[in-house]
């Protein structure tokens, strides 16, 4: 099912958590029943492999096997506004969208399967949560980054710094991610954003001129 959850409620957190909503069954306590094969004895009607295939020839995140989740999420809340499970969940739901939307239900049942440093299963409402969340915050530091770039509060040399760090984190994840990017994708890149910051500085000094200027009039 494709877009599950979707008037789930916004959820923002540090902990990997919101994946037993509904509970899972207890297959080692004493009053489990052991339905498993006796060794030596072929089982008669052996399971098929219910992990999907494109779930299994996923590839991206392997560079991060043994990973554990809180030094993930370290790394980047010390970097970004975003948590681990932000990251890895909007990665998700970007390469499992469909022509109906986002495959919540695959991604929140398999996402152990998926990405090694997350070891639960989520609820569809709880890949929606993490979705919709990550997008909030990357308005919200779009939005924080673009003022900072037109107040003046910048020069031009502190502000290519800035975009200078930010453009280095953001193709470390990527990187991580899996994605292969060739020397002349990343001059590329770094060049068009460049020219869009210079483009935001003139605009943003012409405002500022004009409101002088009618200011004095």
């Amino acid at each position: 099912m494709d877009e599950d959850g979707a008037n789930a409620a916004r959820v923002d957190g540090d902990t990997e958590s919101g994946a037993d909503d509904a509970g899972t069954a207890n297959t080692d306590g004493p009053g489990a029943t052991d339905e498993a094969s006796m060794p030596g004895v072929p089982d008669p009607d052996p399971q098929e492999n219910d992990v999907p295939d494109d779930v299994q020839k996923y590839a991206r995140f392997k560079k991060m096997d043994g990973a554990q989740y809180d030094r993930v999420n370290d790394f980047l809340r010390d970097r970004t506004y975003i948590t681990a499970r932000e990251w890895a969940i909007a990665r998700l739901c970007s390469d499992f969208r469909t022509e109906t939307g986002v495959e919540m239900t695959k991604i929140g049942e398999n996402l152990p399967d998926l990405v090694p440093f997350m070891t639960d299963t989520y609820t569809p409402q709880a890949v929606n949560q993490a979705r919709a969340s990550f997008e909030e915050k990357v308005r919200m530091a779009g939005a924080t980054f673009l003022y900072g770039a037109m107040c003046d509060f910048f020069t031009a040399e502190e502000l290519d710094d800035v975009m200078y760090e930010a453009t280095e984190v953001a193709k470390f994840l990527l990187e991580v991610e899996g994605v292969d990017l060739s020397v002349e994708d990343e001059l590329e890149a770094e060049e068009r954003i460049s020219s869009v910051m210079r483009e935001v500085r003139e605009a943003s000094a012409e405002l500022r001129a004009e409101d002088v200027t009618g200011t004095d009039e």
